[in-house]
């Protein structure tokens, strides 16, 4: 099968092309020239075809999908922890260009085929807003209230590919954090007491590869999540990072007080599909272990100095 993955060198990007890898399939990378995509890319060059442009760009667009049998569309500016360095928060109309030009332009490209292809979209769990005074977990049939400029411009994506007459399908993606140790802002931008999700990036890119070839797949939307085990509070989790690198807990009191466009998942019908859940959280934190190395003794060693620049990094003065 011939497979244009968008946004192939990001965080999900190069999971799904490590799961594709292998499988036969004859993939297309797509995605901006900038020097760390460019360096990324290296690590595929054998097994990979490379088509550099802009989704905002119609024609590189066309470009990318000539002769394709299926698109999964990534290519998205989001609101925290890209290696671009953009935030869709921050950018508001470059990140509409990108996610819902960009959108406009992969419908259009594909709709001018011969053969359409078929498009998988990635969407995320921000869609439905602020649901901490719910019950959860969240279903597919629980309404979109979208709070973050980057929810929005999923939503509308969504609608844009279900009036597209295309065949699609959509993946509702819980928060798979890239594998490194975050000192940003970021960090304390949700209440500690949040029920949050997680999902390994590798298991997103599982899900995306295992989906190429399953025909009950289409005209849905799949909530992607790490499952039962992945179900945690953000405090637990971040918790267990602070453990890592020698710190106690940090105080609530320097994060967010408002409740942040997270929540646990029904991910039973995708688990039961697409069978990807395959790591946790405490692999997450043990494989942060590994990369981290000798980093680590240094992280412990000044400890002082480390929780000092993480309380400097808070939200709240």
């Amino acid at each position: 099968m011939n497979i244009l993955v968008t946004g192939a060198f990001g965080n999900i990007g190069t999971s799904t092309l490590r799961a594709l890898a292998g499988r036969g399939h004859r993939v297309r990378c797509f995605d901006l020239p900038s020097r760390t995509n460019q360096r990324l890319a290296t690590k595929h060059a054998v097994e990979c075809e490379v088509v550099w442009g802009d989704i905002r760009q119609f024609e590189d667009v066309q470009r990318a999908v000539h002769n394709q049998d299926l698109v999964l569309h990534l290519a998205a500016i989001i609101p925290e922890l890209s290696h671009t360095g953009e935030k869709s928060e921050q950018e508001p109309i470059k990140a509409h260009a990108v996610n819902v030009g960009g959108m406009r332009n992969l419908i259009e490209a594909v709709q001018r085929m011969p053969h359409p292809a078929r498009i998988v979209f990635t969407s995320t769990l921000h869609v439905y807003g602020r649901t901490q005074h719910l019950p959860p977990p969240r279903t597919t049939a629980c309404p979109v209230n979208p709070v973050q400029t980057y929810a929005k411009h999923k939503v509308i994506c969504e609608t844009l590919l279900r009036e597209s007459g295309l065949k699609w399908a959509v993946f509702r993606v819980a928060a798979a954090i890239p594998v490194r140790l975050v000192f940003e802002k970021a960090l304390f931008l949700i209440p500690q007491h949040n029920r949050l999700e997680f999902v390994h990036t590798r298991d997103v890119g599982y899900a995306l590869a295992n989906a190429v070839d399953k025909p009950n797949l289409w005209g849905m939307v799949w909530l992607i999540g790490g499952g039962s085990r992945c179900q945690l509070t953000y405090g637990c989790m971040l918790n267990q990072v602070m453990a890592l690198i020698g710190q106690q807990p940090l105080p609530s009191s320097i994060f967010s007080k408002i409740d942040y466009s997270v929540d646990w998942l029904d991910t039973q019908a995708s688990q039961q599909l697409l069978r990807y859940q395959q790591r946790t959280f405490d692999d997450y934190v043990s494989e942060l272990h590994t990369i981290l190395g000798e980093k680590l003794y240094w992280l412990r060693l000044f400890r002082p100095f480390v929780r000092q620049a993480l309380l400097l990094r808070s939200v709240l003065p």
